[in-house]
């Protein structure tokens, strides 16, 4: 952690709009915070636990409903961008091709450069094929990203090291942090992690 960061406290957080490719937005100047990971993993309530808005991002009991990259504005300075969920079986193969093409796309092709990409993993389900995908991504395009085990919660005390310690071992010296939705544990940390990065690009 850099001496002198201001942790964040977000104060507004407004939906903008969903896109699912080219678009004014991407190259406003604002730099993006990106949620990503699996259908299902808690993407939306894991931003609607940062900001403390319930509602602001729209969940769904129907995996793979979200289709498109939803932009939301962050305290009136920067984005924080709920990607679809890859990895969901019952969509089909156009959908899944689309949803893959449109991530790779963003990553690699969107020439978005000021941006952090939070990769969400279930800690209890444990890394995926697809997880490791977007990863060696990341790592290709030397794209800044954290790790974070989320639904902590949901894992009993006895699995927890045993589960940790295999998406660290996955990640190597990726940062991995926890994350409980419904408690907020690890809300505090990521706040800080996040505040590291936007606060090199706004102003004082």
């Amino acid at each position: 952690m850099q001496q002198g960061i201001r942790i964040m406290k977000i104060t507004s957080a407004v939906y903008v709009k969903g896109i699912t490719g080219s678009d004014p937005i991407l190259h406003d100047g604002k730099f993006h915070v990106v949620f990503m990971g699996r259908s299902n993993v808690g993407k939306s309530t894991l931003i609607n636990s940062l900001t403390r808005m319930p509602s602001l991002s729209r969940t769904s009991s129907t995996p793979g409903k979200t289709m498109h990259m939803d932009f939301f504005f962050i305290n009136k300075q920067f984005y924080f961008l709920d990607f679809p969920g890859y990895g969901y079986a019952r969509r089909t193969p156009m959908e899944r091709e689309k949803l893959a093409k449109m991530i790779l796309w963003y990553l690699r092709y969107s020439e978005v450069k000021k941006r952090v990409v939070i990769l969400i993993i279930d800690t209890k389900v444990g890394v995926t094929a697809f997880d490791v995908d977007i990863l060696r991504t990341l790592r290709e395009e030397k794209i800044e990203h954290i790790i974070v085990a989320n639904k902590i919660d949901n894992v009993p005390q006895n699995m927890k090291e045993k589960q940790l310690a295999m998406i660290r071992a996955a990640y190597g010296d990726s940062p991995v942090l926890t994350y409980s939705s419904k408690t907020h544990i690890g809300r505090k940390e990521l706040l800080e992690k996040i505040s590291a990065y936007t606060n090199s690009v706004l102003p004082s």
